[in-house]
C-alpha cells in the first residue's frame, strides 16, 4: 500500500494484536517529539539561585496531525480511522499482573528510520467534509503519543549475557572413579577436584561410594 502520492505510508501498530495497522492516507507533513527531564531543588542556605540534582528523565511524546480523505471513493472515512480509537481503548488481553485490570495496548509509531514504541495518550478527530447524507468523508486526527520504551536501554541479548555461570551437570561416580578425572572430564582441569568436593560436601575427595551423584 502507497499514501495518495505513491509514497511509502507512515504507520502505527497495535503491538497487542500486529495485524491490526492503520497506514496513512496522507504522510503528516510534519511532527514535534518533546521530552523534559525532572530536576529537584536543593535549598542551601546564602545563596540567590538553590542547587539542583537530577531526579529522574521524563518520557518523549510525538504529537502530528493525520488526515484522512475517502471524497473519490464516497465511503465513511470512519472506516479508516475506527482502529485508531481501538488502540484507545483497554485491552482485557492485557492484563496488569497486580490490579487484574486491562489497560489499552501498546503502540508502535513507524515512518522511515523512526520506530517510536509507545502508548496513546489523547486524540481527537475533526470532520472536515460530509455527504448529502451526512456520512464524514475528509478528518483530521491530533494525536499524541508516549514513549513506551527506550530502544537505547533495551539491549540486544547475546549469548554471554543468557547466563553468568556455567551450566551445572551431574556425574555419576562409578567403582575406580577419581575426583581429578571426573574434573578432567567436566570442565578440563582435574585441580577443580577440590571445588567439586565442596560443592557437594565431601570431606574426604578420596573416598566416595560408587552411585554417588556429584554436581559438576
Amino acid at each position: 500500500m502507497t499514501t495518495r502520492g505513491e509514497l511509502k505510508p507512515a504507520k502505527i501498530t497495535n503491538l497487542v494484536k500486529p495485524s491490526e495497522v492503520v497506514q496513512f492516507m496522507f504522510n503528516p507533513y510534519e511532527y514535534t517529539i518533546s521530552k523534559s527531564n525532572n530536576w529537584l531543588d536543593k535549598q542551601p542556605s546564602g545563596r540567590n539561585v538553590p542547587l539542583v540534582s537530577f531526579g529522574q528523565g521524563g518520557a518523549q511524546t510525538l504529537t502530528l496531525t493525520l488526515y484522512f480523505d475517502t471524497q473519490m471513493a464516497k465511503t465513511d472515512v470512519r472506516t479508516y480511522t475506527k482502529p485508531l480509537w481501538s488502540m484507545m481503548m483497554i485491552d482485557q488481553t492485557k492484563k496488569n499482573q497486580v490490579s487484574n485490570k486491562g489497560e489499552p495496548p501498546t503502540v508502535a509509531f513507524e515512518w522511515g528510520s523512526l520506530y517510536f514504541k509507545s502508548v496513546i495518550t489523547s486524540m481527537s478527530e475533526k470532520f472536515t467534509l460530509f455527504t448529502d447524507e451526512g456520512i464524514p468523508l475528509r478528518c483530521s486526527i491530533q494525536i499524541t503519543l508516549r514513549q513506551y520504551e527506550d530502544a537505547e536501554e533495551v539491549a540486544p541479548q547475546t549469548n554471554s549475557q543468557t547466563s553468568s555461570t556455567p551450566p551445572v551437570s551431574n556425574t555419576q561416580v562409578r567403582e575406580g572413579d577419581r575426583m581429578d578425572h571426573i574434573a578432567a572430564n567436566n570442565n578440563g582441569d582435574p585441580a577443580n577436584y577440590r571445588q567439586i568436593a565442596e560443592n557437594n560436601n565431601i570431606d574426604n575427595p578420596m573416598r566416595i561410594p560408587p552411585g554417588t551423584v556429584l554436581r559438576t
